[in-house]
């Protein structure tokens, strides 16, 4: 037959006929047969180790050895590590078998054993710096009576031959919840401020307290004197505390641990990225179906918010304008020794209620504030005028902050109607006098600045320079006496401060905060004076307000804790980003290493902690 009697559109029918065929014949190099050998045996074991781990309880010396005999373990050692692990899996293994489903997620695994991307030597370095930090940070925090991560602790057990200061086996296991159990907590019926008369207040337990040496000692009889008397409270020691900040320091600049902790960084990241290509789809199907949760009806927590600052610029802009209204004639301010009316202090600025805007309040920390605190600040005077500031959002002037209790109450109200919305909110105690607590306190129970959905946290700014420039203290032990013997008075007598005692009732913790990047002239180390010999007119470095902060926080965590009252964190906000990256970038690698390094003959493999970490990476 000619091939001209073919017509053209009879060619791609065939051609594609051709292609069926062939396909049918052979299978895609990439596909394999139903019946692989490898995946029935892989299914095999995964069907036996689940079978195994849900009926361990039944029969461990029979299932240990299947499991030997399968797994191909032929060593006495194995086989004891493994009864030992069945052991506590047992042990803490729920009464009823629970079925737990678990979703397939797709995952990403790394193989090799470079995995770090850094070379070996500097990766023992980076393990046993990070390791050392935590230690460190175990101790102080365990010191203080300060919340440790159970889980941290319970695997830095693990690497140290001798307990913890907070040793994991003592914590508290966790309350069981009934299903029926409320959503909300019980509202209270009587209001904490209101009907607290003096009767009702603890006791005094007639101690003294006396401050030596920039840190509080409490003593057991009224008369300070007698040294005999004094409670054991502990407090870290200085050299020590100087001693672990260097190690901080040399830690910080450490260039393993800083390449190790960026790359790490930067793996888990890009992991985590993964995932969400891979599995964005599943979560957002598997978030559709709990029932009655979504992102506004969680409990959700803002910190890190001044109280000055936890309204919205509109909400600040409709309450002034009310007060013009409502409050055109009250004395608000003092000038020259003769009061000013609130309509007399906008009329000095040529405002009126009608010129004012969220533009001309001019309150939004844009990125022009960027590194740039004293651009910060200023955005907190409405209109750029200190004056308003004082007047609207501080709690000590002329109107013994009356419009800063009222909006603090508005936006209270309405984190009360969102139900799932908490906050903590931010007061300042500055130390320039002895009355600063009683006045804050006074404050807040005379117009009863409370709600369930609120709690207190106190900063102190660093500013002892610029009192000691305007003769308001002598010496940095007297801002020290003025932040903290208060706390200490109302907790061994309340009678002494009762309003005070109400307020502390409800502050959760301190912090120190100022303006990190100003250059510091001092280093902290033993040469330095103490306290009271600190009369200098420079600033005291950072490290130095922070030892003797946490040091009388600590003594008094202790003494609180001794007479059943609530104690406090001190959660500074000043932390260097390598610090920051070294201290969480302890991740199943790091632990693997230092396991190796420490003994080399150890199965790294069968490390309690090398198995937890690698459970809680992101996947």
């Amino acid at each position: 037959v000619c091939p001209r009697s073919f017509a053209p559109s009879c060619l791609p029918q065939e051609l594609l006929a051709r292609s069926l065929v062939d396909s049918e014949m052979r299978s895609a190099p990439y596909e394999f047969p139903e019946d692989s050998p490898i995946e029935q045996l892989e299914e095999k074991r995964h069907r036996l180790e689940r079978q195994i781990s849900q009926d361990i309880r039944l029969e461990p010396e029979i299932l240990l050895r299947a499991k030997q005999d399968f797994l191909k373990i032929d060593s006495t050692t194995d086989l004891e590590y493994l009864k030992e692990q069945d052991e506590v899996t047992v042990d803490y293994a729920p009464k009823e078998r629970e079925f737990v489903v678990e979703r397939e997620f797709q995952r990403v695994s790394i193989s090799g054993e470079e995995k770090c991307g850094v070379p070996f030597t500097d990766l023992v370095d980076a393990a046993e710096c990070v390791v050392r930090a935590l230690f460190i940070r175990e101790k102080y925090m365990s010191e203080s009576l300060q919340g440790f991560c159970s889980t941290t602790a319970r695997l830095l057990q693990e690497l140290s031959d001798r307990p913890l200061h907070c040793s994991p086996q003592g914590a508290e296991p966790e309350t069981p919840v009934d299903a029926d159990a409320p959503v909300h907590p019980p509202v209270s019926d009587t209001h904490p401020y209101e009907g607290q008369e003096p009767s009702n207040l603890p006791p005094d337990v007639g101690y003294s307290c006396r401050m030596v040496s920039g840190v509080v000692h409490v003593y057991t009889k009224h008369s300070p004197m007698d040294k005999s008397t004094e409670l054991d409270l502990p407090y870290p020691d200085l050299k020590e505390f100087i001693a672990d900040m260097n190690v901080m320091m040399a830690l910080i600049i450490n260039g393993p641990v800083k390449s190790f902790c960026y790359r790490r960084l930067q793996y888990l990241s890009s992991k985590f990225q993964m995932h969400i290509l891979l599995n964005e789809m599943k979560e957002l199907a598997a978030q559709k179906k709990v029932p009655h949760r979504d992102f506004y009806n969680i409990r959700k927590v803002d910190t890190h918010i001044h109280a000055s600052s936890c309204m919205n610029q509109k909400h600040l802009l409709r309450f002034i304008k009310r007060a013009m209204k409502k409050y055109p004639g009250e004395i608000v301010h003092m000038e020259g020794g003769r009061g000013q009316t609130l309509m007399e202090v906008f009329e000095s600025m040529n405002l009126t209620a009608y010129d004012l805007s969220v533009d001309t309040l001019d309150m939004h920390a844009d990125r022009n504030t960027f590194h740039r605190f004293d651009k910060f600040n200023a955005k907190y005077n409405p209109i750029g005028e200190s004056i308003l500031r004082e007047i609207f959002i501080k709690t000590d002037n002329h109107i013994h902050g009356k419009y800063f209790a009222h909006i603090i109450k508005e936006v209270m109200s309405d984190l009360e109607e969102s139900k799932y919305q908490n906050a903590e909110l931010r007061l300042s105690i500055y130390g320039r006098s002895r009355d600063e607590w009683d006045k804050l306190a006074q404050w807040a129970t005379t117009y009863s600045v409370y709600s369930d959905n609120v709690r207190w946290l106190v900063q102190i700014p660093r500013l002892y320079d610029v009192y000691h420039s305007k003769k308001q203290l002598a010496n940095f032990q007297q801002m020290l006496e003025n932040i903290f013997l208060p706390l200490f008075e109302v907790t061994v007598n309340p009678h002494s401060h009762p309003e005070l005692h109400l307020l502390l009732q409800h502050v959760v913790g301190f912090d120190s905060v100022d303006d990190e990047s100003k250059p510091e002239h001092h280093v902290f180390n033993l040469d330095s004076p103490l306290p009271e010999n600190w009369t200098e007119e420079d600033n005291p470095p950072y490290s130095y307000y922070l030892y003797y902060t946490y040091a009388n926080m600590t003594v008094l965590n202790h003494l609180r804790r001794l007479l059943c009252c609530s104690t406090y964190t001190i959660s500074p906000k000043s932390v260097s980003p390598c610090l920051h990256s070294a201290t969480t970038a302890c991740s199943s690698v790091t632990i693997e290493t230092l396991c190796r390094s420490i003994s080399p003959a150890a199965s790294w493999c069968r490390c309690p902690l090398m198995t937890h970490c690698s459970s809680t990476l992101p996947r």
